[in-house]
């Protein structure tokens, strides 16, 4: 029982954290209609900012934490209007973003390469200063918990951001239809833009606790946070960026409980969870809320 129990509340921690992983792509997804096969590599970037800000300068990794939000603030944005803009004048824009943010994908991984190598690097759990906390009389890493807390927040802040704010509200608008959110006076493109960056800002949050939630990184590790990422919103449906939460729950709570009781099928929990959930419920559990073009 008190393994079950450790298991079910690690889940939880872990799911709020892979809320955080899923909840920018969802978001990129429901204000654009573009899938952005590069979430992964974005997480993977602000993980190796926050292990070589340690490392190199000492810093605690809670610092990059604001140093991030601005980077990826000045990433997204142009990187928006470079790519974004031209794609969504395509025919198919959905599927034209598959093949350019993989490409995208792609070309970040060989340039981290290039510039990390491939060997798995990681962060003491000492790196944040804090002790193990206990929970219900169970004893976690203190890094878990504040990787929990940072999901917390962001789902939080992303909540705010949608339904209580003037941008917000916009956001809302353009994603339920671009062309009536135009014809209405709102700026589509720089709403669209922000929204870009904030996906952006996101998975690099994301990344800033990898190390710690997932034990390593390392270039590649991207595609693997993607699909995970795809799994996530797929379950809270495509389009519905609080769903995600419900999705990262999902994920967490399987993940853990997969591990302590079939460690050799672990691996395997996100394509099975893509399975089950588009053949039991195709919208996912919130799918009433995904707009169609």
């Amino acid at each position: 029982m008190a393994l079950l129990e450790y298991t079910l509340l690690a889940g939880l921690l872990f799911g709020l954290f892979f809320s955080l992983v899923g909840i920018g792509l969802n978001l990129i997804f429901g204000v654009l209609r573009v899938v952005n096969l590069a979430h992964g590599d974005f997480i993977m970037l602000g993980a190796f900012l926050a292990f070589y800000l340690y490392h190199l300068l000492g810093w605690n990794p809670l610092v990059a934490v604001p140093l991030e939000i601005a980077l990826f603030l000045i990433i997204g944005l142009p990187l928006y209007y470079l790519l974004v803009p031209r794609l969504l004048k395509g025919r198919d824009p959905e599927m034209l973003s598959f093949i350019l943010f993989f490409g995208l994908s792609q070309v970040i991984e060989a340039l981290a390469v290039f510039a990390f190598g491939n060997n798995e690097r990681s962060i003491p759990d000492t790196a944040m200063g804090m002790g193990p906390i206990k929970i219900l009389g169970q004893i976690f890493p203190a890094t878990w918990v504040v990787g929990a807390a940072a999901g917390l927040l962001a789902i939080g802040g992303v909540y705010l951001y949608l339904y209580r704010s003037r941008l917000g509200y916009a956001t809302r608008a353009v994603m339920a239809s671009r062309e009536e959110a135009q014809s209405s006076g709102i700026n589509v493109d720089l709403v669209s833009a922000l929204a870009f960056s904030i996906g952006l800002i996101l998975a690099g949050l994301a990344g800033v606790f990898s190390p710690f939630m997932l034990g390593s990184i390392y270039p590649s590790m991207g595609v693997g946070l993607t699909t995970i990422s795809f799994a996530i919103i797929v379950i809270g449906s495509l389009g519905n960026a609080l769903g995600t939460v419900a999705g990262g729950l999902i994920y967490g709570l399987g993940l853990m409980l997969m591990q302590t009781y079939l460690p050799s099928w672990s691996d395997l929990l996100p394509y099975l969870l893509l399975i089950v959930i588009i053949l039991l419920k195709p919208n996912g559990l919130f799918g009433h809320g995904v707009r169609h073009a």
